[in-house]
């Protein structure tokens, strides 16, 4: 991918990657190790991970539930022991869950929830010293529907509004420290997820279908596209730019 030329400042900078194993976190793992970074991609495939390793020698591994009761200090520590600092934490790691309210378990909610608010939570409470140390920031992947209404998937796109809400309150709480709190939020991007969310061939060639024809722009997004905006958003020429919420969907919220 095009590094911005502005991206000099990332160089031997530490950046944690959550769901670094395919789509929009492979990619952002990535591009910020182009841009003279350490990365630590943390996923729960370790094949999956090593492929995203075998990308760039500045990317280093970890497999890991991040939702596992001692995953959080345990990432935050393998890169401190390894770098000595944190600079950047992306919290990308989730899921896309199709779950109409006619079809919805207590148990599916808790994980969503557990996924996309209380990890993402923890991880960077685990960080806070060090990002502190650093003036670091911290970067959470939303999702169009953290914002914009849509049938049959509610409560991920209820767990990802959390997500948008967490960002700026964080923001605000932790401006004092230097620490800047920003979030994306993708539209369609094409990635692992909805194979993932076990939908059979043609179900899931009919929604990307669907999506790309409702996108103004006429494409679902790409992870690279995406990747280059976590960039732009933990570089420090966005210094005074925090608790904001980036939409990068090809204009579908405007629909």
């Amino acid at each position: 991918m095009t590094v911005p030329s502005d991206s000099v400042w990332f160089t031997d900078r530490v950046a944690i990657v959550t769901g670094a194993g395919s789509g929009i976190g492979r990619a952002t793992a990535i591009a910020f190790a182009e841009a003279g970074a350490h990365v630590l991609g943390v996923g729960r495939r370790q094949d999956a991970l090593n492929i995203t390793a075998q990308q760039h020698p500045r990317i280093a591994v970890l497999a890991a539930d991040i939702r596992a009761t001692h995953a959080p200090q345990a990432i935050i520590d393998a890169a401190v022991d390894r770098w000595d600092r944190v600079d950047v934490l992306v919290n990308n790691a989730g899921a896309t869950t199709i779950m109409p309210l006619a079809d919805a378990t207590a148990q599916g909610i808790a994980n969503l929830f557990d996924l996309h608010v209380t990890a993402p939570s923890l991880l960077a409470r685990a960080a806070l010293p060090h990002l502190q140390q650093t003036h670091g920031s911290i970067i959470n992947l939303s999702s169009t529907y953290g914002h914009r209404p849509a049938s049959g998937v509610a409560h991920y796109a209820a767990s990802k509004a959390a997500l948008e809400q967490l960002t700026r309150c964080w923001a605000l709480e932790l401006a004092t420290t230097g620490i800047r709190v920003n979030a994306l939020a993708p539209g369609p991007t094409e990635s692992e997820a909805l194979t993932a969310a076990g939908l059979p061939e043609p179900m899931l060639n009919e929604i990307k279908r669907d999506e790309a024809g409702r996108i103004p722009l006429g494409r679902r997004g790409e992870p690279d596209e995406v990747a280059t905006w976590v960039l732009r958003l933990a570089d420090p020429a966005a210094a005074w730019l925090t608790g904001q919420i980036l939409t990068i969907d090809g204009g579908l919220e405007l629909t």
